[in-house]
């Protein structure tokens, strides 16, 4: 909290009501200041229907009259006082427009005493002393849809926990999470939200403090301090944002002044059914200026590379809960106030940091969500391609006897990977609700769910897209993941499991020092299908160009429990090929105490190949190959070849 005065509040009000007040949190809350030689703070609230507010803390015992506020034109209530102190909690007492009176909230708070209670405290957040200059530089410089993306999802609390039950601070995760992810080889961590929320339960979905690091992981000193050590160790730093839907607690933001404030005044539009949640008035430009100030707040208090935007469909469609909705102006099902409130929020966070990554959760295919603006598009970086992680899931569910039939769930997501920039998740939400884990999901006995599980993320390291891998699926957790409890380290004790963990490692640096596998990923080139027809043997292969013409891998999986051995791969170019990947290496749980020779090409026909090698495919596993030594200049398609014809969705 920097020196205020009441100039400050007048002029960022001004624009905090015409939703372009992009740090109202410089305005509105308490802020440190000298008014007639006196210290003190200002405290500032939003509510245009209230009655009357008044300071309530711990300075008056709580006392209900309190220190009263005056309300401004523009339906402020603020005041000056040298009573509280930093470090006490306060709340607001608003008798709402019907003259109830509830003890609310500040909406703005920078700090939150620890849940259950949910008073806001007077904090002062000194300025940090930053050492990542040399990592802010290189994103600056770089473009990152060009770079490796591999992303390791962590809910803070439950990564890991003291011996006494306790979970981990930011200060702890420093110590700990910092140097797994270096060794693990992730280019990101990506956090479940970290802002205040009064609810373990709702993951930090369901939230109260949008300017507050929760209390439950440290001070913001204490994040600040991990954002800096990931940063100095080259790993960027994600946080779920959630600006659809708020927590419904009739002490925080609902109807703050008895009247919809934040939320929108249809009912049915305001009342988010499936969560028990409230959704904002993302047309309300006072919303609007709460919400982009709260991105802000995060991406340049913390230093934080990017955000993922939880929820999209609930605020970009009018029908997407599960109760009563009414259609727009046009007789449609957009919300037109979302659609047009997610533009100008990527558009305002693009102008101030160009570089910063902003991601999509949204699953349905009816807006273009990444790409420019002038497209017609959201402005989103990246979209998760959900559908992606719903057919491959299914494919590896199933018995390897009807997998022959579904080859297309592994390719469908080859016709439509074009129409939008995707991130591949396999994410919290699929192993949950007893939907088991990633490891629970394989079919067979535990060794061939191991053996699946590697071709299963070798699949996603080399499909076109940036990845996401969600804490414990690096090592082949079995337990479904739980909120409340740390992630089953003890597996690590398991031979499999810490074979399964080094695999995830060596995949992770596979994926980073080979070009091919990001460099090219938005683009129609980067993927060349070898042949996806072979549903006899059931095995898949393709090519993953980079940007130079010798930079190529040739991928084959083979999905079934049968070795294919003198198997025949179509190539590009005549010469040598090595295998540089084999998922059934027994350093990572599998039985292969060797790689394949190097395989010299042959001349034959092989689909628009010219030229084959001939090789051995592990059962239910995979392996990768790189030409060692070719000619360049002899790439000739056959003359009776079938072009590929590449479709879009």
């Amino acid at each position: 909290m920097g020196k205020f005065n009441m100039n400050d509040l007048k002029k960022g009000l001004a624009t905090f009501t015409t939703g372009e007040n992009f740090h109202a949190y410089n305005t509105l809350g308490a802020h440190k200041a000298t008014v007639d030689g006196k210290d003190g703070f200002i405290f500032s609230v939003w509510a245009p229907n209230a009655q009357n507010v008044s300071l309530v803390g711990e300075f008056n015992e709580w006392q209900a009259e309190g220190i009263p506020l005056t309300k401004d034109q523009e339906g402020v209530w603020s005041v000056f006082t040298t009573i509280p102190k930093e470090g006490q909690m306060y709340k607001y007492n608003v008798t709402q427009a019907n003259g109830r009176q509830i003890f609310k909230i500040d909406p703005f708070a920078q700090r939150f005493e620890k849940r259950p209670g949910d008073a806001a405290i007077l904090y002062d957040l000194k300025d940090f002393h930053w050492t990542d200059g040399l990592w802010r530089g290189r994103q600056k410089r770089s473009n990152y849809f060009e770079r490796p993306l591999n992303i390791y999802e962590v809910h803070a609390s439950s990564w890991k926990h003291h011996a006494d039950g306790s979970p981990y601070t930011f200060k702890d995760l420093t110590d700990e999470l910092v140097p797994y992810l270096k060794k693990l080889g992730y280019s990101h961590v990506e956090f479940m939200p970290l802002m205040e929320h009064p609810l373990g339960a709702s993951w930090g979905y369901q939230l109260i403090g949008y300017f507050a690091l929760s209390s439950y992981y440290g001070t913001p000193e204490d994040f600040q301090y991990f954002v800096n050590a990931c940063h100095n160790e080259n790993i960027g730093v994600l946080v779920d944002w959630v600006p659809g839907h708020f927590c419904r607690n009739d002490d925080t933001l609902p109807y703050y002044d008895g009247t919809p404030t934040y939320e929108y005044y249809d009912s049915d539009r305001a009342n988010n059914i499936g969560w028990g949640a409230l959704n904002f008035d993302l047309g309300k430009p006072q919303v609007q200026s709460f919400l982009i100030s709260s991105a802000l707040y995060w991406i340049e208090t913390f230093h934080l590379d990017g955000l993922r935007v939880d929820a999209v469909s609930n605020m970009i469609y009018l029908d997407y809960d599960v109760g009563p909705w009414k259609p727009n102006k046009d007789g449609g099902n957009r919300n037109l106030e979302g659609w047009h409130f997610l533009r100008k929020f990527n558009s305002v966070v693009k102008l101030k940091h160009p570089k910063t990554i902003i991601m999509a959760e949204e699953s349905s295919a009816g807006t273009k969500v990444t790409g420019m603006l002038e497209e017609d598009s959201l402005g989103f970086d990246y979209k998760w391609n959900m559908g992606w992680m719903n057919d491959v899931l299914k494919f590896f569910e199933m018995d390897p006897v009807y997998r022959k039939y579904h080859l297309n769930l592994l390719t469908f997501s080859w016709m439509y990977r074009m129409s939008e920039n995707f991130i591949l998740p396999l994410s919290h939400d699929e192993v949950v609700h007893g939907k088991k884990s990633l490891m629970h999901k394989m079919w067979g006995d535990r060794y061939r769910q191991f053996a699946q599980l590697r071709t299963l993320y070798l699949y996603q390291a080399t499909h076109p897209g940036k990845q996401l891998l969600f804490m414990g699926s690096e090592w082949g957790q079995f337990l479904e993941w739980k909120y409340d409890d740390q992630l089953e380290w003890v597996d690590l004790q398991d031979d499999l499991n810490a074979s399964m963990q080094h695999y995830t490692a060596s995949l992770n640096k596979f994926y980073h020092d080979n070009r091919a596998l990001w460099e090219t990923d938005h683009t129609e080139n980067t993927l060349e299908v070898i042949d996806a027809d072979n549903t006899d043997e059931t095995v898949l292969t393709f090519i993953r160009h980079g940007k130079r013409k010798k930079d190529f891998l040739i991928i084959a999986m083979n999905l079934t429990p049968v070795e294919r051995r003198n198997f025949k791969i179509g190539v590009p170019y005549p010469g040598k090929y090595q295998e540089v990947f084999n998922t059934e290496m027994r350093e990572f749980g599998g039985t292969w105490t060797k790689h394949n020779v190097d395989s010299l090409s042959q001349d034959e026909s092989f689909k628009q190949f010219e030229q084959v090698i001939t090789t051995t495919v592990p059962a239910l596993g995979a392996i990768i190959l790189k030409p060692v030594d070719i000619n360049l200049r002899k790439k000739k398609k056959h003359p009776t070849a079938k072009k590929e014809v590449k479709k879009k969705k």
